[in-house]
């Protein structure tokens, strides 16, 4: 059986389409999506502010070390008086080189806290960011300022009562003071470029496993595995442990990959920081640490899963390309027609293999099983993996339908 597996793992990485798929993915996801990231159109010094993300300077390393330099100035605790002198300083900053206080400091961040919890700050009709008008002396209270936006956010998305009391119950166990560093490394890191990469890979791994079982057919070699001395049940079994194996080493490289380029650009710096820092609502009791094993957990898992419904629907059918179209499908058109579904359907949708968002820890949503409430990363980590293990035998049995027909 090692024999056969190892064969068929040889023979799905001896295709063109195979290699060609692996160094696309690698090229977009990794070169593109993080080195070239880091060091040029997210992370390079601003030329134009007025310009767009590319109008940056090939400097993304050394621009990343200034900022984390100065966001150390201010490390520990973030309390009133420190998020107080944040503030001074930025003004100060700005008055002196505007650019250089816009480049250096997380000041989209820092202007959306003091809009969110110091609304009777904002000055109707004013041209001017709330972080360069506020008056550093009266931004106090921002713990209980923060609970007041939470609480005020969950009631707005009718999300009352019990549910309410749930996720309140999850969000005390969130470590308080927070821990200020950069923030907006992690944030791009966190809301972007691993939620890409999810999306990425189920493009190429789709385009590698349709071929699985139905390349058999597209081959003409079907008909000859019935006179081998493994038979169908044999080289089935062999087909998709070599399509799992895959579909792991597909993620090892580009995780590996990109979490490499992570270390080299932004090192270990404040992965200890909560991710209320990105987004105050959130109640997920998770470090930016924490947080990324998850949303890479969740790309892995996502992917086993997806894997097992591709190699399901290429047992299924004949053809190479109907069975690209419609493992394609299982992924891009729920996100296509998501925006015109009930809300109760879209969440439905992200339990379909990487269709969801590991992203989700940024957010409220949940799920109501028998009368009890269950925070939606809880089941977006292994619905998606329990689907593509159920996919499995099911497509081991329509392969020998076929096969004998």
């Amino acid at each position: 059986m090692m024999e056969l597996f190892l064969l068929e793992h040889k023979k799905l990485w001896k295709r063109t389409g195979t290699k060609i798929s692996v160094f696309l993915c690698f090229l977009y996801i990794v070169v593109f999506g993080s080195i070239l990231s880091f060091q040029w159109f997210n992370f390079g010094s601003k030329v134009d502010f007025n310009g767009n993300d590319f109008d940056r300077c090939f400097d993304g390393y050394a621009a990343i070390r200034d900022r984390q330099e100065y966001a150390l100035s201010f490390e520990g605790d973030l309390t009133d008086e420190s998020l107080q002198q944040i503030v001074r300083d930025y003004q100060q900053m700005e008055e002196a080189d505007s650019k250089r206080a816009w480049d250096l400091t997380d000041w989209i961040i820092l202007n959306d806290w003091l809009k969110n919890l110091w609304t009777e700050l904002n000055e109707p009709g004013s041209y001017q960011a709330a972080v360069s008008y506020f008056e550093p002396e009266k931004l106090t209270g921002f713990y209980g300022r923060r609970q007041l936006v939470l609480e005020k956010y969950l009631e707005n998305n009718n999300q009352t009562g019990k549910e309410k009391k749930y996720l309140l119950q999850i969000d005390e166990k969130v470590n308080k003071p927070f821990n200020y560093g950069w923030i907006r490394g992690w944030q791009t890191l966190l809301s972007i470029t691993i939620d890409t990469a999810a999306e990425s890979m189920a493009l190429f791994l789709a385009i590698v496993l349709s071929t699985l079982f139905a390349g058999e057919w597209h081959d003409n070699t079907s008909s000859l595995v019935l006179t081998t001395k493994n038979g169908w049940k044999k080289i089935a079994f062999a087909k998709i442990a070599a399509g799992l194996t895959f579909t792991v080493e597909l993620f090892a490289i580009i995780a590996i990959c990109d979490i490499a380029s992570q270390l080299f650009f932004m090192g270990t710096t404040g992965w200890d920081m909560p991710v209320q820092m990105i987004k105050l609502t959130a109640i997920a009791p998770m470090n930016m640490l924490q947080a990324e094993i998850y949303e890479w957990a969740f790309t892995l898992l996502g992917m086993i899963g997806f894997a097992g419904i591709v190699m399901l629907i290429s047992s299924a059918v004949k053809s190479n390309v109907l069975a690209l179209i419609l493992s394609l499908a299982v992924v891009y058109v729920p996100t296509v027609i998501d925006p015109y579904l009930p809300f109760g359907m879209q969440k439905a949708l992200s339990l379909i293999p990487l269709v969801g968002s590991g992203t989700d820890i940024f957010r409220t949503y949940t799920f109501h099983f028998f009368g009890k409430y269950v925070w939606s990363p809880y089941l977006l980590i292994t619905a998606p993996v329990l689907i593509g293990i159920v996919c499995v035998p099911f497509a081991i049995k329509k392969w020998s339908r076929r096969i004998k027909v």
